[in-house]
């Protein structure tokens, strides 16, 4: 099985299945598997017509099972110094390196060489194999997914999100908006500044007013002492502006980003940011002088709120001998499940603190214990 694992797993890591690319050659792929074993797939297209999901049903499907979810993009090696060809598998010992081995094509691989395995089992209720595109620019994959999911299945008793966990099962994280804010104003030489509108300055103010909320945050909360930090968090990650020293920027664009606890919605805070955006536009525009501004969404998902029920939880503990981590800092999918009505964890094999650096790899440990777990999983559904 160790074997089937990584067979799958150096196809799958070849495919370079970028965000916001089209993913034929991958889907195709795992289309092929499922062929392989006569298991029917539902291809479930996304609105931008080149990429796609992905859902597969093994056992009686009337029935309440379980979903195993993953992700099939992979975030780019742009800028990164890599030992070994990230797209091709890198066997060195105990360790299997490329780009996705960790996050998160080694649970992919794992759900689908266990495929022959469920088949084989007496299952009375079914397993669900759900792949997305587009996790990694924020979630955009999987809500077409979960739109779909009353016409395909009977609603599932839960979904366990294979992100990398080290096997340990998690309850909760943060949830998470990304946006963009754009000044423009008027370009001109730089000798005589009063004859532009340089959009640079309202852009800083705008950053300075985003540093001052983030402080607020952490000062006044709301505060969740679950998580770490335990309060929602705000940053200004990307200023652009500018083309050379002696030309006005006519131009500004801010790019931030709120990871906010449960019971806090993200756009709740971004909000607030772009009401001063707004506020900077009309003070402008008092004093005589024109400035356009606009905002746009990056990227969003809801937080993985604490269950409130522990059915879940206890199983994937019996499952995988480990107890369960309270909260993680970073995002999944499975917001976005619990938001739909069906109770989500996160569990998978490899450290997150591999995941987007240079030499990413899994451990052939790690993808043992996976497999055990989904093995497990098989024979509770029995």
């Amino acid at each position: 099985m160790t074997a089937a694992i990584e067979s799958i797993l150096a196809d799958l890591v070849a495919f370079p299945s970028l965000p916001g690319r089209a993913n034929a050659a991958i889907v195709d792929r795992v289309l092929a598997e499922f062929a392989r074993h006569n298991v029917e797939c539902t291809v479930i297209p996304g609105p931008e017509g080149d990429r796609s999901n992905l859902f597969a049903t093994i056992g009686p499907r009337d029935r309440p099972g379980y979903i195993l979810s993953g992700h099939m993009d992979v975030v780019s090696t742009e800028g990164q110094s890599w030992a070994t060809d990230p797209f091709r598998l890198a066997p060195d010992g105990e360790r299997l390196a490329a780009r996705g081995t960790t996050d998160m094509k080694g649970f992919v691989a794992c759900v689908l060489a266990m495929v022959p395995e469920f088949l084989a089992m007496p299952l009375a209720r079914p397993v669900h194999i759900a792949l997305s595109y587009d996790e990694e620019i924020g979630c955009r994959g999987v809500p077409y997914l979960i739109e779909r999911l009353p016409s395909l299945c009977a609603r599932p008793v839960g979904c366990i999100v294979g992100e990398p966990s080290e096997m340990r099962p998690v309850l909760s994280h943060k949830g998470k908006q990304a946006m963009e804010l754009v000044i423009e104003g008027q370009a001109g030489h730089s000798s005589n500044p009063a004859l532009g509108e340089n959009a640079l300055y309202p852009a800083a103010e705008l950053v300075l007013f985003v540093r001052d909320l983030a402080g607020r945050l952490a000062n006044e909360g709301p505060f969740d002492a679950r998580f770490d930090p335990p309060h929602a968090t705000l940053q200004a990650g990307i200023l652009r502006s500018g083309n050379a020293v002696n030309i006005i920027p006519d131009r500004a664009s801010v790019e931030i980003e709120v990871r906010s606890v449960p019971g806090l919605q993200p756009s709740v805070v971004t909000a607030k940011v772009v009401s001063e955006l707004m506020a900077i536009s009309d003070r402008a525009r008092a004093e005589g002088r024109h400035l356009r501004v606009s905002h746009r969404e990056l990227a969003s998902y809801p937080a993985l709120p604490p269950p409130e029920d522990r059915s879940l939880a206890d199983l994937m503990e019996q499952l995988t001998g480990q107890p369960s981590l309270q909260s993680v800092s970073y995002g999944t999918e499975a917001g976005l499940f619990h938001a739909a009505g069906i109770p989500a964890i996160v569990c998978g094999p490899g450290a997150i603190v591999r995941a987007h650096r240079a030499d990413e790899f899994i451990l052939k440990s790690e993808l043992a214990a996976c497999r055990s777990m989904l093995r497990g999983l098989g024979a509770n559904l029995c």
